[in-house]
């Protein structure tokens, strides 16, 4: 019994200083700006389409993680979304790191489809687009 005793202590010992938040990394996610979207001159209904997107690296602590995309109707709001990991010396990219990144698009019904990729905001706080329209045929 002694011994299940101390196995136990050591269990919750061990679970407990795994859990400790002394560790200085912190992680969120963050919104960066297009840079360029690379899109066909128009689609083919039933087409799935291959759409690039280029933004600036801001700092060595930044990665890709994904994307924010929103529809509505025939409008789709496109943002990359990079995950941040700090552990308080991230660094300003000084030759700033162009990435490429992708995402497929299957064409509906739609006459035309309007993406909106965003590029930040303005000194007025307000959100800022590269917008393209594409027709379908």
């Amino acid at each position: 019994m002694r011994r299940i005793k101390i196995i136990f202590a050591f269990f919750f010992i061990i679970t407990f200083i795994g859990c400790s938040d002394d560790d200085e990394t912190r992680f969120f996610y963050e919104l960066v700006t297009v840079h360029e979207a690379t899109l066909p001159d128009q689609f083919n209904r039933g087409e799935t389409y291959t759409i690039n997107v280029s933004y600036f690296r801001p700092t060595d602590c930044h990665s890709f993680s994904g994307f924010d995309y929103t529809k509505l109707g025939n409008e789709r709001t496109v943002s990359v979304v990079n995950l941040v990991v700090s552990e308080g010396n991230c660094k300003e990219l000084e030759k700033k790191d162009l990435v490429k990144v992708s995402f497929d698009f299957f064409v509906g019904q739609e006459n035309s489809y309007v993406f909106r990729f965003w590029q930040g905001r303005n000194e007025n706080g307000d959100n800022q687009f590269l917008t393209i329209e594409v027709p379908v045929i």
